[in-house]
């Protein structure tokens, strides 16, 4: 919230009136205000980023929520959840992960917390094949043993498709395809590879022979 406007907030707490924008008249009200952030409060009042007052004013009662890193007790019941939503939207079998999965996923440190560990078994769900399991329990348990690694599940999704489209040699469908080789529907893969930015163009030296090319759109 910016700084301008903060005082009006506090204001609305503090007074519990406000006017309208426009209007003359005094609007006496009696709420209460659920606040939420990721950001360090008391560190931006040192810095003079957020008013102390209102700081103050919000944290009645606070509720510190640690990072998905430090209640890997939570991940289970989690994963559970996931799999039942993501089995429900794509019309697949409610099936239970491998354990060997879920014990990488609490060995992992998640450094996107729940949407991240989300996108992950939306993932799983999606190609719940023996072989694409046994790709993501390396995957997964790769980058647990790297510390601090920058690399996201976006990041490892978007190589992993992209490794799959070069020894395919850019075919999508197919017996032979990208798709079955990830044990996806085609047009599955091709709205995942639009999702990540993965792209290719065609250019051709020798015009009797196309080139496929990848066009990576920058990750965000």
């Amino acid at each position: 919230l910016p700084l301008e406007l903060q005082p009006k907030l506090l204001r609305v707490l503090q007074e519990k009136e406000f006017e309208r924008l426009g209007g003359g008249r005094t609007t006496q009200v009696d709420v209460r205000i659920v606040a939420a952030t990721s950001r360090n409060l008391s560190q931006m009042v040192r810095e003079q980023q957020f008013r102390a007052d209102l700081y103050y004013r919000l944290n009645v009662f606070p509720i510190v929520l640690p990072p998905l890193r430090k209640r890997k007790d939570d991940i289970p019941a989690l994963v559970e959840h996931f799999v039942a939503k993501f089995a429900d939207r794509y019309h697949k079998p409610q099936r239970q992960l491998p354990e060997a999965l879920l014990l990488a996923l609490q060995g992992y440190d998640w450094p996107g917390n729940i949407r991240e560990l989300q996108n992950f078994v939306e993932r799983a769900t999606v190609v719940n094949s023996a072989t694409a399991l046994r790709s993501l329990i390396a995957d997964i348990k790769y980058r647990g043993q790297v510390p601090g690694s920058a690399q996201t599940l976006f990041d490892a999704e978007r190589s992993h498709i992209l490794s799959a489209l070069r020894e395919t040699n850019w075919r999508v469908g197919g017996r032979l395809g990208a798709a079955a080789k990830l044990g996806l529907p085609r047009t599955t893969l091709i709205g995942k590879m639009k999702k990540l930015g993965i792209s290719r163009k065609w250019r051709s030296a020798d015009p009797s022979r196309l080139v496929p090319e990848m066009l990576s759109a920058g990750a965000g």
